[in-house]
């Protein structure tokens, strides 16, 4: 329950019986903060002007009232002001029993209006690395989010399967591959592909060199560099459909797609659909070519299409290269264009890094020139870059950490730690893999999402891993702590009832881990209007390290006290079950034991 919410009609009454009439914009209620005493903070500056007395008058004479009148309320205290008002025992073992009784507590009721979320879009020409999985995590789990939030959720992906980058894979792999294959190589696809992208540079790069040694600016010698000029040639070929570069792209991409497969599965991510470039890029150079006969976009001598974004702040951006090759931005259009159309959206969420901020404004302002109002509801949710402790990676250098090693690594790394800390004692050898992969997966996960989105990042792996501290592998170990006081509870007999609630006394710890319950709600509605699984992610940790400290602090299944002993059983069963909702909106399992 939101507290604000609950007790906003409660205040509005008291006001207007002391002081008459009362203008809802003055009601300012807020989370009473932590170094004061209170639930809920009442500002009471708004309502002098209807109370004609000062600020502590004023919130004295409306405590005393909510405290006479509120059976919810229990005492009140006055700070400059400010009323802070604390909520009664049986207020908060109600909202335990309430909370207790819910299926599908934190989620809101379903909406008719639809949203699309765009993420992971790979290219075809290397394999996916850990940049990758910072973007395929946030796209799962802000559509999770969304999702609870009461959203209809459309997943995609849109593969840059086609363009100059895939060129130069190709022609390398001619000019170096000799035939090979994934099955002949033993490798999977994407990355096969990939060391094409990266002997496609170094290759490159050498031709640069010897160009500029004969006498050449660095400048003339990458435009007229052999290697460029086939790939370029190449890429004309293609968009004309010449069967052999057909052909063998198919091939190529063939194998890149079973890679893709296998870390997606790895990783837990799905799509409703999936677009690709080569199938959309037609659809937006008719939109351009439609623009430009209305005269939003104009054509240079040398038949390049552009538009001129220098009245709004921006610059000129090309839409058709000169031999009429589209770029991202041409596909871009058709596809949102299309998507728009075909599946009538409220909104559409573009997972992408911040090194896309411009091409999202400039993609929002074309589409709006071209009058579709829609276009104010195209979101960009802009991504930090994950970088780690030695600096950034560099995919053409071939520098990245590969996702698919990453997630061995963390798995691999799960295990050994585990062992040393006896984590594993008694388990087979599968079990023993089951839990490790849940906690890699969960470290790797964890780490990622608690950061704010739009922050850059540093990953470390071994550091992720820590059974202490804000680490997922904490909160799955504090779930499984949760589940053992269950299970032992069952054994011994024990049934968990309603609370009764009469002469039932909590201690701070007990209310205040009912308060962070409670907060779910909340936690899942900031978290949709901010874009941010951090929200949820830091959440499941504080509760979880509140957890611990009741655990430690408070007897459970050896406390005599038969109503406190069912009251605290109550209250680590609702614990456990919002620490696994909300690792799920993270896409992580958490263990029932380890």
């Amino acid at each position: 329950m939101n507290l604000e919410s609950y007790f906003f009609e409660k205040v509005a009454e008291a006001i207007k019986v002391l002081y008459g009439l009362v203008d809802e914009r003055m009601v300012q209620l807020q989370k009473t903060r932590k170094e004061f005493k209170g639930d809920l903070t009442l500002v009471t500056f708004p309502l002098l002007k209807l109370s004609k007395k000062n600020p502590e008058q004023t919130a004295r004479e409306l405590g005393e009232y909510l405290t006479a009148n509120v059976n919810a309320v229990a005492e009140f205290n006055v700070v400059k002001g400010f009323l802070n008002i604390s909520f009664s025992n049986t207020f908060w073992i109600d909202q335990l029993n309430w909370v207790a009784q819910q299926d599908n507590f934190g989620y809101a009721a379903p909406s008719s209006q639809t949203t699309m979320v765009e993420y992971s879009s790979p290219n075809t020409n290397k394999p996916l690395h850990l940049g990758h999985i910072r973007n395929n995590l946030l796209g799962a789990s802000v559509s999770r989010i969304l999702k609870a939030a009461g959203k209809k959720v459309i997943q995609v992906n849109l593969v840059n399967d086609r363009g100059i980058h895939i060129c130069k894979s190709m022609v390398a792999w001619k000019r170096f591959g000799k035939g090979e294959t994934p099955a002949t190589h033993g490798k999977k696809g994407d990355h096969l592909v990939g060391d094409y992208y990266v002997a496609f540079d170094k290759a490159y790069k050498i031709e640069i060199q010897e160009l500029i040694n004969s006498g050449k600016s660095k400048e003339d010698a990458e435009k007229v560099a052999p290697l460029m000029l086939e790939a370029q040639d190449m890429l004309r070929k293609w968009e004309a459909g010449d069967t052999d570069t057909i052909n063998l792209w198919k091939t190529m991409n063939g194998w890149v797609y079973e890679g893709f497969a296998k870390t997606y599965r790895d990783l837990g991510i799905s799509f409703d659909n999936t677009y690709y470039e080569s199938k959309t890029y037609l659809q937006g150079k008719a939109i351009v070519k439609a623009g430009l006969e209305r005269g939003v976009f104009y054509k240079r001598d040398d038949g390049s299409v552009w538009v001129n974004l220098t009245d709004d702040g921006l610059d000129e951006k090309l839409l058709l290269r000169a031999d009429g090759t589209s770029v991202y931005m041409t596909q871009d259009l058709g596809t949102a264009v299309q998507r728009f159309t075909e599946e009538k959206l409220a909104e559409h969420i573009y997972v992408v890094g911040n090194e896309q901020n411009y091409h999202f404004q400039v993609l929002k302002l074309v589409l709006q020139k071209l009058g579709y109002d829609w276009a104010q509801h195209i979101f960009h949710l802009s991504y930090g870059m994950v970088e780690l402790p030695e600096g950034k990676m560099k995919s053409r250098e071939g520098t990245v950490v590969d996702a698919d090693d990453l997630v061995a690594e963390m798995i691999s790394t799960a295990m050994e730690m585990s062992k040393e800390l006896g984590k594993l004692e008694g388990r087979t050898s599968a079990e023993a893999e089951q839990v490790s992969r849940m906690v890699g997966l969960g470290a790797l996960k964890y780490f990622i999402l608690r950061v704010d989105p739009r922050k850059t990042m540093t990953f470390d792996p071994r550091e992720s891993i820590d059974f202490n501290g804000n680490t997922g592998p904490f909160i799955q170990y504090t779930h499984a702590r949760i589940k053992s006081v269950l299970r032992k509870a069952e054994e011994q007999g024990i049934e968990i009832t309603t609370c009764k609630n009469t002469g039932l006394r909590l201690v701070d710890k007990e209310v205040s881990l009912i308060k962070l319950v409670n907060d779910f709600p909340t936690i899942i509605t900031a978290a949709a209007a901010d874009l941010s699984p951090s929200v949820v992610a830091n959440y499941c940790y504080d509760i979880s390290k509140e957890y611990n400290q009741f655990y430690h602090e408070l007897s459970i299944l050896k406390e005599e006290d038969a109503a406190i002993r069912n009251m605290r059983l109550i209250l680590s069963a609702q614990v456990a079950k919002v620490i696994a909702t909300g690792m799920n909106l993270l896409g992580i399992e958490v263990p029932n034991r380890m």
